[in-house]
């Protein structure tokens, strides 16, 4: 079995959830690590034959660590079978949920000179209750802007869990 190291950059921990789903599925294939950005910034990949990395967005943006540690480790990433997820609520809508049409799938791919092996995008949570005052006034706004769900009450999820289902088959 080879050696998988899943790694995600996770705000409010929605992408953790699906970074740990995507573990699920392949875990009778791999040898799982599943790890945050921050806990990966130590470790040595060279023991693993498969690389997955998942990152969300805030307020347009992935963080700058995600891009400082595939610079850091780039070629050990490039040389592995290697996968990339992005997290955003952007890819509620279908016209925007495939990695050829994400606006953050194209502003990751601009951004670092990384190429990898298999993309995907998954749609993620507005969660209103949890957020703080700023956090809920902004992203009210953009998604009264974008005609989203603005119901600061509520707990809003867009994944498509039998969308994770596949891409994680594509890992094996």
């Amino acid at each position: 079995m080879r050696n998988t190291l899943v790694i995600y950059s996770s705000i409010d921990g929605h992408t953790q959830k699906i970074a740990s789903k995507i573990s699920e599925h392949i875990k009778n294939d791999a040898n799982i690590d599943l790890t945050s950005l921050a806990e990966a910034q130590s470790l040595s990949l060279k023991n693993y034959q498969q690389i997955i990395i998942g990152a969300s967005i805030r307020y347009g943006n992935y963080r700058k660590e995600l891009f400082k540690f595939i610079e850091k480790n780039f070629d050990e990433i490039s040389n592995k079978d290697n996968a990339f997820f992005s997290v955003n609520v952007v890819a509620r809508k279908p016209e925007k949920n495939t990695p050829d049409t994400n606006p953050y799938i194209a502003k990751f791919l601009k951004a670092t000179k990384w190429k990898p092996n298999k993309l995907d995008v998954f749609a993620g949570v507005v969660d209103y209750p949890t957020y703080n005052f700023f956090d809920r006034f902004m992203i009210r706004l953009i998604m009264w802007i974008t005609k989203g769900p603005t119901d600061v009450k509520t707990r809003f999820e867009f994944t498509d869990w039998k969308r994770v289902e596949d891409f994680s088959k594509s890992l094996i």
